[in-house]
């Protein structure tokens, strides 16, 4: 059997490394042939959206999966046309959009943040007077990590943003006052299985992930995010993994977003869970049983942006394990990421602030 990956990030060449203990074949789809997924499996070169490339990585694969949600849905159509996609490219298609999403939320009785579409700098002024200040100007498109997003805190901020992020569509958010930023990724399969991981604690800076703490040990939010997650799933007869990023606001979850893919957030399943994330979304898609979502111990996640720290100190940290992606230095840039697994909550903390002494020295 051989996968075929619409994008070669980090993610996708996770993927593959699990995917080989299955028997299972890669082959990506990227613009460069120096991405990560090059390192483990072979690349067609070329744009997501040219029909060409699309057909070459289809000509020689069984399935195709993504590693990112910036594909072009027309393009990913017509290769659904052929071939089995997943997770669905309508799960995508409402994934690219925050205005949709937040829609979708609403229709399946999600909390989320109060919401305005804007076309125009009137609709953006209309927005501000409706939702308040302070609130968050987003493009409903492309943006990721921080990107595509402006706080509006007083009413000498709004116009300039909306001049700022203008020409494109955009949505405007009320501002979520919250405590505490928690993710849940779960996976179905196209037998209709689903396991769910345990929520996690992030905590993030300029807008980019920098730790995970897994699990984040709440019943009743537990409960809450299994339930949200659950209805997403069966709205689009899902299968493969999906995240959802919420707020927690007063105890109770707020939805901010959903990843139909693997996510940053569950990379501590890699050495943290008995089966990985990346695993049971292969597992998922290829309808197999899927595996055992449960923490092996007290898990962190930490993220090495713009560079990597000196390996040789932080491998001498016990239940520390190291992932550098093969990229190249740059700022803003996911460049790799260590977990931990650790035998309490006490000791990975303590780990934890350890590494990021050595990452932000």
């Amino acid at each position: 059997m051989k996968i075929g990956v619409i994008g070669a990030g980090q993610l996708g060449r996770m993927l593959a490394l699990a995917g080989y203990p299955l028997a299972l074949q890669f082959r990506f789809l990227d613009s460069s042939a120096s991405s990560p997924g090059g390192q483990v499996a072979p690349i067609v070169t070329g744009a997501f959206d040219d029909p060409g490339s699309l057909e070459r990585l289809a000509a020689d694969v069984d399935l195709v999966t993504y590693e990112f949600e910036n594909v072009p849905v027309a393009a990913l159509q017509k290769v659904a046309r052929t071939h089995a996609v997943w997770p669905p490219v309508e799960a995508l298609r409402v994934s690219q959009d925050r205005l949709l999403e937040k829609q979708l939320f609403e229709k399946l009785r999600i909390p989320t943040p109060a919401f305005r579409a804007i076309d125009s700098l009137g609709d953006l002024e209309a927005g501000v007077k409706a939702l308040g200040l302070p609130c968050v100007l987003k493009t409903r498109r492309l943006g990721y990590d921080g990107k595509g997003q402006r706080d509006l805190r007083k009413p000498a901020d709004v116009e300039p943003a909306g001049r700022a992020l203008g020409g494109v569509p955009l949505i405007l958010e009320g501002f979520v006052d919250f405590e505490r930023e928690v993710s849940i990724v779960g996976v179905r399969s196209t037998t209709g299985e689903v396991r769910c991981y345990p929520i996690v604690a992030n905590t993030h800076r300029e807008g980019i992930l920098r730790v995970t703490l897994a699990p984040h040990r709440h019943p009743a939010l537990q409960k809450a995010a299994e339930t949200h997650l659950k209805r997403v799933m069966k709205h689009f007869g899902y299968a493969g993994v999906l995240t959802i990023e919420f707020f927690v606001r007063r105890g109770k979850l707020v939805a901010n977003e959903m990843a139909p893919r693997v996510h940053n957030s569950g990379h501590w399943t890699i050495e943290g869970a008995a089966t990985s994330q990346f695993e049971n979304h292969l597992r998922a898609i290829l309808g197999l049983p899927l595996g055992d979502t449960r923490p092996v111990g007290h898990c962190a996640m930490i993220n090495f942006i713009g560079g990597m720290p000196p390996r040789d100190e932080v491998l001498a940290l016990p239940g520390v394990h190291w992932h550098d992606y093969g990229k190249e230095p740059r700022p803003g840039r996911k460049v790799g990421h260590c977990t931990i697994v650790a035998g309490s909550a006490v000791e990975r903390d303590r780990l934890v602030r350890k590494v990021l002494r050595k990452v932000d020295r």
